[in-house]
């Protein structure tokens, strides 16, 4: 079994079909299977790894051109056995105990560190530990004694808050599992422009997540706002028809209508399809919508930055 490089993956069938792996923390990778296995979701199958073997369950397959931000293409080796399965059990009760013996020489060197998830190679090869820090940590002495105490290759990996939440998972506000825990395969750039687009509460206890930065749900409906924001007029515009100026009162984008004011007073209720017919007097420089909502205070854009890696061997 092998690697593909780049070179093979640009140049392979666009219908060889690509499998996204998942691995503890939600972590996902992408794998081939040169042997043609016989492979469904939610087996759990033998992989290559970094100078050995890991164990993942499939998530989900498809043409390569469903997974565009795959990097390098690795291979499945084979089917999981109940055996295998066994040493996958076995690994997590040690990844618990390997927990609390970090977090005890954490303490001992005085690191500012919090320790978020330990991972085991499936055959043992390496011990992968994941922390959050607000700078870059020295841990040097702390890689030498976790060495020294398993005797085999350590890697300690520094990640951000959104990779914290997506590892250790949890229930939104919206009472269901974390999207970057169930099905974001990647982090998107979110900014607080998707919020006031979207004309939600600018208050950060309404639209952050529990990794505390903007949700990532407010980039899943933005396209539908940004499209219906060009179709309709904004809160506050001055259109003309017939030589009669209105003044737009209120905009419904999912009724995909509008209200506008005459000089007298009078309302009227028109449909998107109407909005063609009007002259743009006056658009407002921010467009003001009614959706009773409290501005508050707001954070600035969060673009969220790939997470930093620090790794150490012995």
């Amino acid at each position: 079994m092998r690697y593909m490089t780049h070179l093979e993956k640009d140049n392979i069938d666009k219908n060889f079909t690509v499998y996204e792996l998942e691995f503890k923390g939600s972590r996902k990778d992408y794998y081939v299977s040169p042997d043609n296995l016989s492979i469904k979701p939610s087996d759990h199958v033998i992989v290559q790894a970094d100078r050995g073997e890991h164990i993942g369950r499939i998530h989900r397959s498809g043409p390569m051109s469903m997974f565009p931000h795959a990097k390098e293409l690795k291979s499945i080796i084979r089917h999981a056995s109940y055996t295998d399965m066994q040493i996958m059990m076995d690994n997590k009760l040690k990844e618990d105990e390997s927990f609390k013996v970090c977090q005890d020489k954490i303490v001992e060197h005085e690191l500012n560190m919090k320790l978020v998830d330990v991972e085991y190679q499936f055959d043992g090869n390496k011990i992968c530990f994941y922390f959050t820090a607000d700078k870059r940590i020295d841990f040097r002495a702390l890689v030498k004694d976790l060495a020294a105490e398993y005797r085999t290759r350590i890697e300690l990996r520094q990640i951000g808050v959104r990779d914290e939440a997506r590892r250790l998972g949890g229930i939104g506000v919206c009472g269901r599992s974390l999207c970057c825990k169930t099905f974001l395969s990647q982090f998107e750039p979110i900014t607080s422009q998707m919020a006031r687009d979207q004309h939600l509460s600018l208050s950060p206890s309404k639209i952050s997540g529990l990794c505390g930065r903007l949700m990532c749900c407010l980039a899943f409906e933005e396209d539908f706002y940004k499209l219906q924001s060009d179709m309709l007029p904004g809160v506050g515009a001055v259109l003309e028809k017939d030589g009669i100026n209105y003044k737009v009162t209120k905009v419904d984008f999912f009724n995909e209508n509008f209200i506008i004011r005459n000089d007298e007073g009078e309302d009227r209720t028109m449909s998107i399809n109407d909005f063609p017919g009007f002259i743009v007097v006056e658009t407002p420089e921010v467009p003001e919508y009614d959706y009773g909502y409290s501005s508050g205070s707001f954070p600035e854009e969060d673009i969220e930055e790939d997470s930093e890696q620090e790794n150490a061997e012995e």
